[in-house]
């Protein structure tokens, strides 16, 4: 007979990693260090990788600067960036702050996609100070990762930046949200047996995340006309007039295109009817009411996924009636987090050495790792593949670099076949790495 789990042990569980993370984080000093990659048989070799040898691919690259991936580490090197103004459900905490954050994100880099990702965080809140300096760093790395940025100020220095930079820059709270949300959705109203094109959709929030997961989910099918999108004050609509176009462009759009109903009031009136509700807003718990899920449609589903406590709680909302229920967070069923995207996006992108990350490149990853949960089987605490579902990693990129090739934004062609064994490869070798430095105990066991 099964033992149930009460609210105390769940509640106890949730705490559990906030706790062992004091033990262990001034245990290691944090989580990443660098490494070489060549052969080092003894000083001598150092002729080779340093001086006078050095100097010739020096040479090699000012001829020829696209060389510079074939002599550095250039193409497998992610910046991630951040200001520290919006840190995980934290908020401004600034940069110092925020690196835990950030060095966290170039483990996962690292240890999922075989990415060599170094954390950067800046001592400036200026837009475009962010900017140029983002860009004089361009020659070192293949790509950049932005992180933890404010909003409104995250799409401005993003939309600059694609257009600017000669790299390919994300945000991952926009885009890596968005793809993993899309891809866990897909497969939630598969189990509900509904339609995207005919899905009710409500989105709390209306910062970086769930902006571009309203954008992402119209390009993957939904309706913008029955979507609902809650911002502090109420249901975003064209009767809204407080509401600048031009100090908060990208939700002045979103007013303009949902909503076809012109429904009025805040979140309680927005679940009311509801096949699914997005929550990216703040902390929580208690931030959506049980009374309000009940109110939803039939076979609900339930995203809450702010950081680092959701909206409600996971039982909280099966007992109003929600049918499936997913969190940001990985001690419970259905984690929606960006881990399972951005290393292989990246990963795929870096290997066909493409010049930029386009949304058809995002959906095509949440496709692929909508199928990837399904070819295991799908359930109603099973949305999307985990974490330690390596070999999930290797096909998401696989994906994203066939659609850079198809959209002419690749330096690299390359066959299916020989994507995946690159990518397959990088990968493999990261975690085979870890797994050694810690049998040879030169990562050392946590110790009480």
């Amino acid at each position: 007979m099964a033992i149930k789990t009460t609210k105390e042990e769940l509640l106890a569980k949730a705490e559990k990693p906030a706790r062992d993370a004091m033990k262990m984080h001034p245990y290691y000093r944090g989580k990443i260090e660098v490494v070489p990659k060549c052969t080092i048989r003894d000083v001598s070799d150092f002729s080779i990788w340093y001086t006078p040898g050095v100097a010739e691919p020096c040479r090699e690259i000012q001829r020829n600067p696209e060389a510079v991936f074939e002599l550095t580490n250039k193409a497998n090197m992610v910046a991630v960036v951040t200001d520290g103004t919006r840190v995980l459900g934290l908020g401004d905490i600034g940069p110092m702050a925020g690196l835990p954050v950030m060095e966290g994100k170039a483990l996962l880099f690292k240890y999922l996609g075989g990415v060599d990702a170094f954390p950067l965080c800046l001592d400036t809140k200026d837009p475009d100070e962010f900017i140029k300096t983002v860009k004089y760093l361009c020659p070192t790395f293949g790509g950049i990762n932005l992180e933890d940025i404010e909003n409104p100020k995250c799409f401005y220095i993003l939309e600059r930046l694609r257009a600017e930079a000669p790299i390919p820059v994300w945000h991952d709270d926009q885009q890596g949200t968005a793809a993993v949300t899309v891809a866990a959705l897909i497969n939630a109203l598969k189990i509900v047996k509904k339609k995207m094109s005919e899905a009710r959709i409500t989105l709390i929030g209306v910062g970086a995340a769930n902006t571009c997961t309203a954008k992402m989910l119209v390009k993957a099918g939904a309706d913008p006309k029955k979507m609902l999108i809650v911002d502090s004050k109420a249901i975003l609509s064209k009767k809204r007039d407080d509401i600048d176009a031009k100090t908060h462009k990208e939700k002045w759009e979103l007013s303009q295109i949902t909503n076809g109903e012109g429904r009025d009031g805040g979140m309680e009136e927005a679940l009311v009817g509801q096949d699914a509700v997005v929550a990216l807003a703040k902390s929580g718990p208690d931030v959506i009411k049980k009374e309000w899920i009940a109110r939803m449609a039939d076979n609900s589903i339930v995203f809450a996924c702010a950081n680092p406590i959701p909206e409600i709680w996971p039982w909280e909302a099966k007992e109003a009636g929600a049918r499936i229920v997913a969190t940001g967070r990985s001690d419970f069923p259905n984690q929606v987090n960006n881990s399972i995207g951005f290393p292989a996006i990246f990963r795929g992108t870096l290997d066909v050495m493409a010049r930029t990350i386009t949304d058809e490149m995002c959906i095509a990853a949440a496709t692929e790792l909508a199928r990837c949960a399904e070819d295991k089987g799908l359930s109603e605490e099973r949305l999307l593949p985990t974490m330690d579902e390596w070999e999930v990693f290797p096909r998401e990129a696989v994906a994203v670099a066939k659609k850079a090739i198809e959209q002419g934004v690749a330096r690299l062609k390359l066959s299916e076949k020989e994507l995946f064994s690159i990518a397959e490869g990088k990968i493999r070798r990261a975690r085979e790495q870890v797994g050694i430095l810690m049998e040879k105990g030169i990562i050392r066991a946590y110790q009480e």
